[in-house]
């Protein structure tokens, strides 16, 4: 076969691989995210608990990075802390290993049964979970398949009169290997796809142990770069929990790299093939690294905390800044522009205090409770500011539609400003009462508290979508989102009587605290949707009432 072909399917079945083990870890968190998160901020135990609970949600996402994408989110939300974040990586790269070793198996003879219960389960049932079991038996078939077809790729390779130079110069040069594996592991972003594609290799007799080995150590050095590259936005200290755990993997992939070189042989008691021999290595490397970190994380908590100190409040922080253009009111059409600009600085401020909501409610703390409250000044500020610009502006020469732009702004800065303080004075003072008298929502009620956050979440950058692109069907779909919240509020209030009804003590005793976070949430998707209001009416598609015509009514009432 031509080189290029080789390349070519070897490339597919790669990808086939990254796209199973996304799609297995898609269908859990579609099917108990809202649980594994919740398992995660209620992990106890200090950090040998929080190691278990990183394990055990790794061995279920397939993936340590998720994990340490959520103990970052944690972390700003103040409900963990960077020891215990760094706790929870170190636990969840042994779970991830332990994911290797599970699908290292030779499980083909289950491909047909896993792909015809699966695509039953997910395209002949309408529920959600049953489908998203469905999604899962998918991936898993998919993943065997995916190394079946490495397997074939690389058959004509083991003739090759290349590879065995190019293997014997890995084994003759470990530091290479071990570079060239941590590059791998971060451009497939997965570390799994990476190790199970090295143990396939040396299973097949394509890549000798003695070069394997380094890259097995490259590929976990490799995995804990993706987390600290997908969190680079992160701010601090929250940023310092996947430098934590890159330190500690770096440093412990090194010391077992010098290790190998002193040691002849060292994989030959791990197992019987060089595959086998490969997953023990790196589970035991993981087993190890967990046992001998997880003492010193508060150590490397203290020692980020120097090497990436947090800028204290008015050092590094930038202070306010308007983007109000005050030398531009003699020209209404750059004043706007301006105003425009002003107001999504002020949206991006009630985003960052929103997004948090979910957490708060669940287990913030109440230092992060005061810090998110007090951004409503901020907004209040930017608010006034933006009703003042835009009264001078009217006192000059206006065309009609400078005026009416002028009036929408100001419309659209008076609702943000609600929604702050809907946020601050309602969603957040319920947070603070929680944590005061220690009340706990059901697990039904949090699921749907859960929802309609995240539906607001997603309908606040739809709006700000719509502030900035004007686009009409952005807008068309923002509008039709308050139905899909007026029916969450109708369900989830009709589901939270009922378990009134049943004796729930938990729904009993956060029953004004659940009504009032659905009543809020509902009220600030209302304000959300206003946005879209100006770009339909300009194109004639929104109705100045939902009042049937009044001959129509009267007919119908004779």
């Amino acid at each position: 076969m031509h080189p290029f072909l080789i390349l070519f399917h070897l490339a597919a079945a790669v990808m086939l691989l990254l796209w199973a083990v996304r799609m297995v870890r898609t269908g859990v968190e579609r099917a108990w995210g809202v649980s594994l998160r919740r398992a995660l901020r209620r992990a106890r135990g200090g950090s040998a608990g929080m190691a278990a609970a990183g394990m055990v949600l790794a061995i279920v996402l397939q993936s340590s990075t998720a994990v340490g994408v959520l103990a970052v989110g944690f972390a700003a939300s103040g409900i963990l802390g960077v020891t215990a974040g760094i706790a929870a990586m170190l636990g969840a790269d042994l779970g991830s290993a332990l994911v290797v070793k599970i699908l290292s198996f030779d499980l083909s003879e289950l491909i047909p049964v896993l792909l015809l219960t699966g695509a039953t389960m997910f395209l002949k049932f309408e529920n959600r979970q049953v489908r998203q079991i469905g999604r899962i038996l998918l991936g898993i078939a998919f993943i065997l398949l995916s190394l079946r077809m490495v397997g074939e790729a690389t058959e004509p390779l083991r003739e090759s009169a290349v590879l065995p130079q190019i293997a014997a110069y890995l084994q003759g040069d470990p530091l290479t290997a071990f570079g060239l594996a941590a590059l791998l592991a971060w451009g497939l972003h997965s570390s799994v796809a990476a190790l199970l594609l090295f143990a396939h290799f040396a299973a097949s007799g394509l890549l000798p142990v003695e070069a394997a080995a380094p890259m097995v150590l490259g590929a976990n050095l490799g995995g804990a770069l993706i987390a600290v590259w997908l969190t680079r936005g992160a701010a601090l200290p929250e940023w310092r929990i996947p430098m934590g755990n890159l330190m500690f993997r770096g440093m412990g992939a090194v010391v077992v790299l010098i290790a190998l070189q002193l040691t002849p042989q060292p994989l030959r008691y791990l197992g019987g093939n060089a595959g086998v021999q490969l997953v023990n290595f790196h589970v035991l490397f993981n087993a190890a690294l967990l046992v001998a970190a997880l003492p010193f994380a508060g150590a490397m908590d203290r020692l980020t905390t120097r090497l990436w100190p947090t800028p204290q409040d008015g050092g590094d922080t930038p202070g306010y800044r308007s983007s109000l253009d005050h030398a531009a009111l003699g020209q209404p059409r750059l004043a706007l522009a301006s105003v425009q600009r002003e107001l999504l600085r002020m949206a991006e401020v009630v985003e960052s205090m929103l997004r948090p909501v979910a957490d708060m409610l669940e287990g913030g703390d109440a230092r992060r409770i005061a810090q998110l409250r007090a951004m409503d000044d901020e907004v209040n500020q930017r608010h006034t500011d933006i009703k003042l610009f835009i009264a001078r502006l009217n006192r000059g020469n206006l065309t009609e539609d400078e005026a009416r732009r002028g009036l929408e702004l100001t419309a659209t800065a008076i609702d943000f400003e609600a929604i702050g303080d809907i946020i601050a004075k309602n969603l957040l003072a319920q947070a603070d009462e929680k944590l005061r008298r220690q009340l706990r929502f059901s697990d039904e009620g949090w699921a749907e508290l859960s929802q309609m956050h995240a539906r607001v979440v997603a309908n606040m950058q739809l709006a700000l979508h719509v502030m900035v692109s004007g686009d009409l069907s952005t807008a068309r779909q923002l509008v039709t989102e308050k139905s899909v919240l007026r029916r969450l509020e109708r369900d989830s209030h009709d589901r939270h009587l009922a378990r009134l009804r049943s004796g729930r003590s938990e729904s009993v005793e956060t029953s004004d605290l659940h009504l009032e976070v659905v009543r809020s949430l509902k009220e600030i998707n209302s304000l959300l949707v206003k946005v879209a209001y100006p770009i339909l009416t300009e194109n004639g598609v929104l109705l100045e009432s939902r009042l049937a015509d009044g001959e129509v009514a009267a007919n119908r009432m004779i």
